[in-house]
């Protein structure tokens, strides 16, 4: 018995030990530059090559990205790769710097990227096991082939990932993102573009939104394209890719940050996929890490008025090769029996691991508006609390499209918002105020979060806005989170439904998520107002469309708080264990 034991130990410590030398392993790298790759039209597309100077075979790491193939992060990351024991391929996208064709966002990389698996897969360095990875439009060009499920495909690693077009770049709940035409100019044509010189604060004021390509300096097609489709229709769906969850058969990693501009896509990914995965495996091989990051993931542990500590930034590298070896090398290196969520917890600033999302334990909680009806700025009598409004008259405020509500941003599609201080723009009359009392103890906030808010106006189609803060002791008031609904597509993308004027109508809100833990002497706050420039484009009040529309008109806005029409935020608030 006791020499089984010990036999069964000593292959425990051989295996462990030749998995530790795989991991350890480094080789020296061999480079081959524009090599072309032939898709099924004909078009050839460029791909670097990064691989071990080794003999034999090796798994393929695929890059697929339209901001240059050999720009130094991408560099840097084949060669870790490369190191370790994969075949790094960088590609550039169709129509992008060395790739032959025309550049249009989205339509060719399901069919681009699944030929690209497959030559990666076939070739004599390959042992037919492909692996892809990136962020933002890198992420894309991983999520539209997956439903075809190559075989040669055996995982993802997502970060940063945008979701389907309509929901959040370029429009997101109808409303329109002006720094998306700053993205569109920046990769025009086959090389990137220098868009930093020009005054996109300018170019966003321009109206019709349809020409703020022109007035940059740039003639956009696309830009004239997505204007010119306000709603979810047939051209839209043709570049949906999360209608396809069921068919998309592979473990992911999925990776964003709290103040990813893009973050709806990783957590609407990654439900998604353990909801509607193709089969359990996949359904049950799915993990999540969400950091306190910017787009710019695991960059910086400082953004906006905020440093999140010495533990915010992670070896990114480290997970996912660990990542990549399990699924690519079958190397168990324990990864799959952690925790499949793990999570920076804001406020405590802590990394927590947890099993699921939302949370289980989750508490929903409804944090009702209150005022007397002078809810308007900080300097109102807005509050907010758990207890049902009863019988209170309902806040008014004039949106005035001319001059829109500011949000903080940077001027480009690089990072939109961060942790910015909006104590001094809440000093506008536009903008409805609702805070709660000193917190007397620690309150975690950690999951989705929504808004139902009762209100009209005397226009048949207009914008509302909410934002969630965080308030310091000090008076700061942290931005953590926010969202939008464009009045006429409250109840579908594809058919709007104009308001009838000063007829209440209850709007529910996306404000996307957060995890943060408002401190003893915090107070939570809550926004409502009708816009967020540059982030979102005007609403003009008018009711034409929105890219094409150059006609603006005040609005009079009414929100409600009573028995009848109880408007709150739902924070998911995580009890103490």
């Amino acid at each position: 018995m006791k020499r089984n034991i010990l036999l069964i130990c000593l292959t425990g410590f051989v295996v462990l030990s030749l998995h530790l030398i795989a991991f350890a392993q480094s080789y020296n790298v061999k480079m081959e530059f524009d090599v072309k790759v032939p898709m099924r039209d004909g078009t050839r597309l460029s791909a670097d090559i990064y691989r071990p100077d080794a003999s034999g075979k090796f798994p393929v790491i695929l890059l697929r990205t339209p901001y240059d193939n050999h720009s130094p992060s991408i560099v840097k990351q084949a060669m870790f790769f490369a190191e370790h024991g994969y075949v790094f391929v960088a590609q550039d996208v169709r129509g992008r710097h060395d790739s032959e064709g025309e550049f249009y966002p989205y339509k060719n990389e399901m069919l681009d990227g699944y030929d690209t698996q497959e030559w990666c897969g076939t070739q004599p360095w390959s042992d037919g096991n492909v692996g892809t990875l990136g962020g933002s439009y890198v992420a894309l060009t991983q999520w539209y082939p997956a439903p075809l499920r190559n075989p040669h495909l055996k995982t993802m690693v997502v970060l940063v990932s945008p979701p389907d077009p309509l929901y959040n770049f370029p429009y997101e709940n109808g409303a329109i993102m002006p720094s998306a035409v700053s993205w569109l100019a920046y990769v025009h044509g086959h090389s990137n573009q220098n868009v930093e010189h020009i005054n996109w604060s300018q170019v966003y004021k321009h109206l019709p939104l349809i020409d703020m390509d022109n007035v940059a300096g740039y003639n956009l097609a696309v830009w004239d394209e997505w204007m010119k489709h306000p709603m979810l229709d047939d051209y839209w769906r043709s570049m949906s890719y999360e209608s396809q969850y069921n068919e998309i058969d592979v473990p992911i990693l999925h990776i964003s940050g709290w103040y990813d501009d893009d973050q709806p896509g990783t957590m609407r990914n990654y439900v998604g996929m353990v909801k509607h995965g193709r089969t359990e495996h996949t359904r049950m091989n799915q993990k999540l890490v969400m950091g306190p990051w910017p787009h710019a993931v695991n960059t910086t542990s400082k953004l906006g008025e905020l440093d999140f500590g010495p533990t915010a930034l992670i070896d990114l590298s480290k997970l996912e090769l660990r990542w990549f070896d399990y699924w690519l090398k079958n190397i168990d290196n324990g990864i799959m029996r952690e925790p499949k969520v793990r999570i920076f917890v804001m406020g405590e600033n802590i990394w927590r691991d947890e099993h699921e999302w939302p949370l289980a334990r989750t508490n929903f909680t409804k944090f009702y508006l209150h005022s007397g009806g002078n809810a308007n700025s900080r300097f109102g009598d807005g509050t907010l609390s758990t207890e049902p409004p009863k019988d209170e008259p309902p806040d008014h405020y004039t949106y005035d499209p001319s001059h829109p509500v500011p949000f903080i941003t940077d001027p480009t599609f690089s990072q939109i918002g961060g942790p910015d201080d909006y104590q001094a723009i809440e000093r506008r009359d536009d903008i409805l105020v609702f805070t709660s009392p000193e917190l007397t103890e620690d309150l975690e906030v950690t999951g989705p979060i929504s808004a139902t808010v009762y209100a009209a106006s005397d226009r048949t189609d207009t914008d509302f806005t909410v934002k969630l803060l965080d308030v310091y002791p000090d008076g700061r008031a942290i931005r953590l989170t926010d969202g939008i609904i464009r009045a006429r597509y409250r109840n579908s993308l594809e058919k709007p439904e104009y308001l009838l004027p000063n007829k209440p109508e209850k709007f529910t809100i996306d404000c996307w998520a957060t995890s943060n833990v408002f401190k003893k002497g915090h107070r939570i706050r809550v926004e409502i107002s009708s816009s967020a420039f540059p982030k979102f484009d005007r609403n003009l009040n008018t009711g034409g469309i929105p890219g094409l529309d150059s006609v603006m008109v005040a609005a009079h806005q009414t929100v409600y708080h009573e028995s009848r029409f109880p408007s709150y935020v739902l924070l998911p608030i995580i009890p103490k264990r």
